[in-house]
């Protein structure tokens, strides 16, 4: 079995890394009226503090919430981000996030703006994002948040925007089956035309990779437009799917040493699951097959995997 997806930490890491261009792309007006660039981020320790009562114990990832300051001001206010995977029902998202900005709100004593990023694949019903509370005579409470719905944008809308975050996100858009591969091809082409560092792009690649997986159909179509590309361009897509193929022999063959384990010995203990999982080399990951598949009992298998890490 390949190790569970935690979506909700994959996106922290990008949010995180693009804060600005997340913010520049999906909330322009903010900028006119803040000094985005010096953002700083609150601690994960602190946040997971100030959360604990709404979350509980059940959530593994914490939000990002960063402190922003005002264009030509000393007062700061905070932006905070809930990246959900899951499709809570509507009334529970809308006072989810009406309970974060509380919490915030008394923890810091800032003005607090709410985004909810909503990057679950159904349903594709637009979400409320807004909570009231009134009566005949008065409304006591009116609370709004962005709320963005990955799964009801057009990616062609972001086909030729200049932003790390569009060429990520693109990948969970609303796409048509019969589109798969050309929207992976047009999220690494737009990839390859930025001007980023080496580990931003892998983070970027490697989401795409996650997000937008082709079958055996797909990759054929992929190949044939990645022929039609402009050589430098192509070129600098080839380095990224040059890199999943290699991981995907990697994954694949560690499944394989899991699965033969799984078949002779039944249990395989969680602490050499782990130890597999981390080897990226091919080779030793094909001797390791052998072995596992000759080795007489578990414990010498265990013994080699030790010596070989």
């Amino acid at each position: 079995m390949p190790p569970t997806i935690d979506h909700d930490a994959i996106f922290k890491e990008l949010l995180s890394t693009f804060f600005v261009d997340f913010i520049e792309l999906f909330v322009p007006q903010v900028v006119e009226y803040a000094e985005i660039q010096g953002f700083s981020l609150e601690p994960t320790e602190t946040v997971r503090e100030v959360f604990a009562p709404v979350e509980k114990g059940k959530k593994k990832t914490v939000d990002l919430v960063a402190r922003v300051s005002f264009r030509d001001s000393e007062a700061c206010f905070l932006i905070h981000i809930e990246s959900q995977s899951s499709a809570y029902s509507e009334e529970d998202l809308r006072w989810r996030m009406f309970y974060y900005f509380s919490r915030l709100h008394e923890k810091f004593q800032l003005p607090v703006y709410p985004i909810a990023l909503l990057t679950f694949d159904k349903p594709k019903k637009e979400r409320n994002s807004r909570c009231i509370v009134s009566f005949p005579d008065c409304k006591v409470l009116e609370f709004n948040f962005v709320s963005i719905q990955l799964n009801r944008l057009n990616w062609r809308d972001f086909l030729k925007r200049e932003n790390p975050v569009a060429s990520a996100l693109m990948a969970k858009m609303k796409i048509a089956p019969e589109e798969r591969a050309q929207v992976k091809a047009e999220c690494l082409r737009l990839l390859a035309t930025l001007e980023l560092n080496q580990k931003k792009m892998e983070l970027i690649s490697g989401f795409i990779g996650t997000y937008l997986r082709l079958n055996e159909q797909e990759e054929e179509v992929f190949e044939q437009i990645l022929d039609s590309m402009e050589l430098k361009t192509k070129e600098r897509v080839m380095l990224f799917y040059t890199d999943w193929q290699e991981k995907g022999r990697q994954e694949g063959r560690q499944e394989d040493i899991l699965r033969i384990l799984k078949a002779r010995f039944q249990d395989t203990p969680l602490t050499l699951k782990e130890r597999i999982e981390k080897i990226s080399d091919l080779e030793m990951l094909g001797n390791l097959l052998v072995q596992a598949a000759t080795t007489p009992s578990l414990g010498e298998f265990e013994s080699v995997v030790r010596s070989m890490t």
